[in-house]
């Protein structure tokens, strides 16, 4: 079985206003996640996602997959384990 994980993305580059937190929604629900995309206040998205590894890496390669709503210029991410707090998959 795969392990349960978080996903903590930051993405940079045009990512707001553009459809991109409706996107990274649509994609992680596909995939089975639950969790949030959040604009913050500098331009950036933070993308938190929990699940399986493999849907995880799944998302964050549509993520730097060049396909995304607006322009991706780098995406910063980080992992640990799951804490199974979240619900759903939000628009922030």
């Amino acid at each position: 079985m795969d392990e349960a994980v978080r996903l903590s993305a930051w993405v940079h580059g045009l990512v707001q206003g553009v459809g991109f937190r409706w996107w990274t929604r649509s994609r992680a629900l596909e995939l089975g996640l639950v969790g949030h995309a959040t604009n913050a206040r500098d331009g950036r998205v933070h993308v938190v996602a929990e699940g399986p590894r493999a849907a995880c890496e799944r998302l964050l390669a549509h993520l730097r997959s060049g396909d995304t709503p607006g322009q991706v210029r780098l995406v910063v991410e980080s992992w640990e384990p799951a804490r199974g707090d979240l619900t759903g998959f939000e628009e922030r």
